[in-house]
């Protein structure tokens, strides 16, 4: 297995995982955070929507760069009918989609092109493969935000569960 394929085969499983803590809560904890809290669960699905959306546009473009327009403008550009979840099977849905949308736009880019450089948000160059990997870290802090918002509302976060084998 290529490089390139096992940072896709993290991606999923780290995809995976958010589907599995979304999966886990109850439907009456999506529209409002936890106590002392700003982000709601549908917020935070629908941030991680738009960052994948967003990698996944800027790391398969030849001229890439995550400086090229303000932020915003670039969410914007890569923002799809229907990329805004509003109740729990809606979120569910479109972390799936727009994850199988998103991985074919960046296996069609390749492995070659993942290699070459893009410019960051601090402006320094890196790898593609390596802002890859940010991103799936990126997609992982947000997994753990809902594993702890499952504990907020009494339950056991969906990794435990199944750590735990339950």
């Amino acid at each position: 297995m290529q490089l390139f394929d096992e940072m896709l085969d993290a991606w999923r499983y780290t995809r995976d995982g958010v589907i599995a803590e979304v999966e886990n809560l109850p439907e009456n904890v999506f529209a409002s955070p936890p106590h002392g809290l700003e982000r709601t669960v549908l917020d935070l699905v629908n941030h991680i929507v738009e960052s994948s959306r967003l990698m996944a546009g800027e790391l398969s473009r030849a001229d890439g760069d995550f400086l090229r327009k303000e932020y915003p403008e670039l969410v914007a550009e890569y923002f799809r009918e229907g990329d805004v979840a509003q109740t729990k099977a809606e979120a569910v849905e479109l972390l799936r989609r727009s994850f199988t949308e998103d991985e074919e736009q960046i296996r069609g880019a390749g492995q070659d092109a993942m290699m070459k450089p893009i410019r960051q948000f601090n402006g320094e160059k890196a790898s593609r493969m390596a802002w890859f990997h940010h991103g799936i870290s990126h997609e992982e802090y947000h997994r753990g935000q809902l594993a702890i918002y499952a504990r907020l509302n009494g339950e056991t976060p969906a990794l435990t569960k199944l750590i735990m084998g339950g």
